[in-house]
């Protein structure tokens, strides 16, 4: 193909065909025509990419493994350009460029990037443009995937957190019908043995001992070993079945209202009442397990719909930043609790309210929280602090783990890079916690040395952006 026939097809090409023909000109005698058959890359992750490129006609695409697979994130057509646009910083290709049927570019190298940008002012400025609509559809792209991988691990920390006081609340529901069944067939046997009221009233006065709040703090397995032991010999000594002495023990029942109880019901009807005494315990103990478990469920669902902000539209508003940070903690127990680690939050009294997008804003806790939890090793500490310096509220998440290595700290916010292990990280935490912080008017900065790694992110206080 001649120069003369290369500058005639760039005047039909899509994007570049309005500019002179001069430019043209320049772009076809200092690049270099390729074609590409199917499968063959024009770019590698993790490689320098080498210019501009202009596609002339077929097809291709640029993939990224988000540590699942490589997925289709942009694709490319005759008309369009890829590769490096001039001001750009790319450095290195973020995935594989692969030719998805046999195509042709004009391959411009990145040596003369500088020269086009002097001497093509309106390829310059073409380009320029294109590169913004590129930056806004990989922003909206980026923080989309970063959202659905933070929804996959929200969904399977919060999978496990609901299971288990679900599954309480379905135990103890079978648990219940079934000591309500026994407990009505031994009402009715008890009630045979016409007692007096006297004894009736010792009975309650048993109950009442049995079912008073304890004033002790838990017992231990052997406190607790060594009180069912007690109980067991009473019963024993009384001719009675030792079989309620598990249940008895659970039970704040002394052993002087057991013997005030024996005093006062006759053998034949005392065995009657301590079984229906560790019924009716038993019964209001699991109870209280069902209502406990019912109040966590709501808890995490209150807490899941503070953290996504689901029903508030999404505009910059007065954030209480403290509710946002209490509920992203909550959101992320699960994880924290299977590596056994201590998360605190502290927050200063009466700290004022940020201005922002609240829903963003705990996207960034999310992210940093979540980054901190995966540096620590098991049984590691993690501080999320929040309070206020001068006119900004300071939040700071600090960890004890090994901190980030001196010969990467410059590159922790580039998007794509991470230390992880294949699948584990997308290299997009930071990146998007760094974007979500500027969008709302916000500075992020760290310190990390080894055994301490502190994170600040720095929002203006709503009054003071709405003066």
């Amino acid at each position: 193909m001649t120069t003369q026939d290369l500058i005639d097809r760039l005047t039909e090409h899509r994007t570049l065909g309005s500019a002179p023909r001069t430019e043209l000109e320049w772009l076809a005698t200092h690049g270099t025509l390729r074609t590409l058959d199917v499968g063959d890359l024009l770019s590698v992750k993790g490689h320098a990419v080498e210019g501009l490129y202009v596609v002339l006609s077929g097809r291709m695409a640029l993939f990224i493994d988000r540590g699942t697979g490589p997925y289709k994130l942009v694709e490319w057509q005759g008309g369009d350009v890829a590769g490096l646009l001039p001001y750009s910083r790319l450095a290195v290709a973020p995935g594989d460029s692969t030719a998805l049927e046999p195509s042709e570019i004009l391959a411009i190298p990145r040596e003369y990037m500088q020269a086009m940008a002097k001497g093509c002012f309106e390829i310059t400025s073409i380009l320029v443009h294109t590169m913004v609509d590129r930056t806004r559809m990989f922003t909206s792209s980026d923080l989309q995937n970063e959202k659905m991988i933070s929804l996959g691990k929200l969904s399977a920390g919060l999978a496990h957190e609901l299971n288990n006081p679900a599954s309480a609340i379905q135990r103890c529901a079978a648990m219940l019908s079934e000591s309500i069944a026994v407990s009505q067939q031994s009402a009715l046997h008890l009630a045979a043995s016409a007692l007096t009221a006297s004894q009736i009233a010792a009975i309650e006065a048993a109950c009442a001992s049995a079912s008073t709040k304890p004033n002790h703090a838990a017992r231990g397995p052997l406190e607790q070993s060594d009180r069912e032991e007690a109980i067991d010999r009473w019963l024993a000594a009384h001719g009675q079945d030792t079989t309620s002495a598990s249940a008895l023990a659970e039970t704040e029942v002394t052993l002087e209202a057991l013997n005030q109880l024996a005093a006062a019901v006759p053998p034949s009807a005392l065995g009657l009442v301590l079984r229906q005494l560790a019924l009716t315990c038993a019964m209001r103990n699991l109870s209280a397990v069902i209502q406990s478990s019912s109040a966590q469920i709501s808890h995490l669902v209150n807490a899941v719909k503070g953290f996504t902000h689901m029903d508030q539209a999404n505009v910059a508003e007065p954030v209480d930043v403290g509710a946002g940070l209490a509920d992203t903690v909550q959101v992320l127990q699960s994880k924290a609790r299977e590596k056994s680690v201590a998360v605190t939050l502290e927050l200063e009294p009466e700290l004022p309210k940020a201005r922002g997008f609240a829903a963003e804003l705990n996207q960034i806790w999310s992210n940093l929280i979540d980054n901190a939890l995966d540096s620590v090793s098991t049984g590691g500490n993690v501080e999320v602090l929040a309070n206020r310096e001068s006119q900004n509220v300071v939040v700071r998440v600090v960890d004890n783990g090994s901190g980030i290595p001196a010969a990467i700290r410059d590159r922790i916010f580039d998007p794509f890079f991470t230390t992880k292990p294949m699948g584990q990280g997308i290299g997009l935490g930071l990146d998007i916690a760094l974007r979500l912080v500027r969008h709302n008017d916000g500075a992020i900065d760290f310190e990390s040395n080894p055994g301490r790694t502190e994170f600040r992110v720095r929002l203006p206080i709503a009054a003071m952006q709405s003066a």
